[in-house]
């Protein structure tokens, strides 16, 4: 490792400890050359997802794009920042261990929606009129409708 100070390649490790929920592991070193102690971090290499656009155009998976979009949907529903960086990890690790480096958003969309209908309902909505692009109270309420008569209804006594 390349010392930030002096550009020295020798060096020693003080510290290592997990980091990251234990996906990547912190390193405190010191330079054998100047003494200039310096953090490192060590994550597993994956490889980058391609997203397929609906217009044909392809762009790199953002991380932070379907976070942003995540919390709009997800703004005054109670689920909390960190429950919305777990569905992205999860959603991350998902792609990652299909066989294609290439996914389309529809599919991302789905995975998304399928994460928020055990969630919230009007998280759901909310990214569902995003995703599915709708165009009026119609759509809402074909949603809607279509929400109830997937849930199994309740037991009567």
């Amino acid at each position: 490792m390349q010392c930030p100070s002096c550009q020295n390649t020798d060096s020693r490790v003080l510290e290592s400890r997990a980091a990251d929920g234990g996906r990547s592991v912190r390193r405190r070193r010191e330079c054998l050359n100047c003494e200039f102690r310096f953090t490192t971090y060590e994550r597993v290499e994956t490889m980058p997802i391609t997203v397929l656009k609906r217009n044909g155009s392809r762009e790199s998976f953002s991380r932070s794009k379907l976070l942003h979009g995540l919390s709009r949907a997800c703004e005054k529903t109670g689920i909390t920042a960190t429950k919305l960086e777990e569905i992205v990890d999860e959603l991350e690790l998902t792609l990652q261990q299909r066989n294609g480096r290439e996914v389309t958003s529809h599919d991302i969309g789905e995975l998304v929606l399928e994460q928020l209908k055990e969630l919230s309902e009007v998280a759901y909505v909310r990214f569902a009129s995003v995703y599915k692009q709708f165009r009026g109270v119609n759509d809402f309420v074909k949603t809607l409708e279509g929400m109830h008569t997937s849930k199994p209804p309740l037991a009567t006594v």
